[in-house]
């Protein structure tokens, strides 16, 4: 595209060198251009370009080819198409042809950009582009030249991540949740790589102060999602605790609507059949009117009956089941055991008792160690928290001889000043 076509896109008067974020793009328009070329078109012609130059490119102890070697090594795909995509990359320079050998070679431009395509596709997963940017700032960090530009696409990836993990703890929902909790697990090892990043740029006095400003948005964004750790499963505990258990059968609430998930539209339609009953009148009711009337029916009906000055007759105060006095009888049992480490102790030996659901109560208050908002908890639970011990654990389990436990996780207690040390 030449500057006067270019300048036809700004308003009158204006050079496109003139203005500032166009201008770097142009002192790259060779580098510009070789994308232009690989990109432009349909998709069939897009992948046949790509294809073509990157096995041109793989072969590094010989980078140059002869007619006849391109001819053999793609000989699955048809000479005519083969002929077309080898005259572009050459007419547009990603690659060279040699006239006095006969022999074909990329370009310089070609050759970058084969390895720009050669990067991004190395994180094709589904956190491609945090990867992808957490590798662009080491690299460059490594390099001595950390771009602006890079540390503000990896902040704002870092923000929206942030923002999904956010919204999915707020929909109260267990499946959300769940989904969430098992992506900030495949970005984890993400956001610890950028953490060594900031970590060394914080060390280097040579820092811009506009990059310096990026470098601490980027490290509280760190600190914003790796707090959100231990909430989703303490959420995800909550709505556990909520579950409606179906008789004796043995499923829960949740495991109907996993169920229902799973099933199709045709099956959902079967099984509503002949169950629900739709009113004509139904038909002429606005999204407005069914506003009003939810909310009378879910706030007005019950702030009238909270409005109510009629004094309630007197009841005796309900004396504390059965179950919620056992509970708080583990909770203190296991404070006084748990008090009483100075060496690291496995973590079988704390939590494993006759039955299981005491054991698993024992586990479950076990991942509150170490954190903040437990920890501001007036009860045993919060005593308990604020002792100076960590819970080290991993993926292995250990088999038991117990009668209603089979296996634990692996792990052990670990007073604090002992990590420390």
């Amino acid at each position: 595209m030449s500057d006067e076509k270019l300048a036809d896109f700004l308003a009158a008067g204006l050079n496109p060198v003139d203005v500032p974020p166009l201008a770097d793009l142009l002192q790259s328009r060779p580098l510009i251009n070789a994308f232009i070329t690989l990109f432009h078109g349909n998709e069939e012609q897009v992948l046949m370009r790509l294809m073509v130059l990157r096995e041109i490119g793989a072969r590094g102890q010989e980078p140059r080819w002869s007619p006849a070697q391109l001819e053999a090594h793609f000989a699955y795909v048809n000479s005519i198409k083969l002929r077309t995509v080898l005259s572009r990359l050459r007419e547009n320079g990603l690659l060279l042809w040699d006239g006095d050998e006969g022999l074909y070679q990329i370009a310089e431009t070609g050759r970058v950009a084969l390895a720009a395509v050669s990067t991004l596709l190395a994180f094709s997963d589904q956190d491609a582009e945090l990867g992808y940017l957490t590798s662009q700032a080491v690299g460059q960090q490594q390099m001595g030249r950390v771009t602006n530009e890079t540390l503000q696409h990896l902040l704002a990836r870092l923000n929206e991540l942030y923002k999904y993990f956010e919204d999915a703890l707020e929909s109260q929902s267990e499946f959300q949740i769940q989904k969430a909790q098992k992506r900030l697990e495949s970005v984890w090892r993400w956001v610890q790589k950028g953490t060594e990043v900031i970590r060394s740029m914080f060390e280097d006095e040579n820092l811009e102060r506009r990059v310096l400003d990026q470098v601490q948005a980027i490290g509280m964004a760190q600190s914003r999602i790796l707090r959100l750790t231990g909430s989703f499963q303490r959420r995800l505990n909550q709505l556990q605790a909520q579950r409606v258990h179906l008789g004796a059968s043995g499923l829960t609430s949740s495991d109907i609507a996993e169920w229902l998930r799973t099933a199709s539209q045709a099956d959902l339609a079967g099984m509503a059949s002949n169950m629900l009953c739709f009113s004509p009148q139904l038909a002429l009711v606005t999204g407005a009117e069914m506003v009003d009337i939810a909310e009378f029916e879910l706030i007005e009906r019950e702030r009238v009956a909270a409005q109510s000055n009629v004094l309630p007759e007197k009841v005796a105060a309900p004396s504390l089941s059965a179950p919620e006095a056992e509970r708080l009888f583990e909770a203190e049992s296991l404070y006084a055991l748990l008090a009483g480490f100075s060496v690291p102790t496995d973590i079988s030996d704390a939590v494993v008792v006759d039955t299981y659901p005491e054991t698993a109560y024992r586990l479950s208050l076990l991942s509150l160690l170490g954190d903040a908002e437990a920890a501001l908890e007036q009860s045993i639970v919060g005593d308990m928290v604020n002792l100076p011990l960590r819970l080290q654990h991993d993926a292995e389990v250990v088999e038991l001889d117990h009668p209603e436990v089979a296996a634990i996780s692996r792990g052990e207690l670990v007073p604090i000043e002992n990590t420390e040390a």
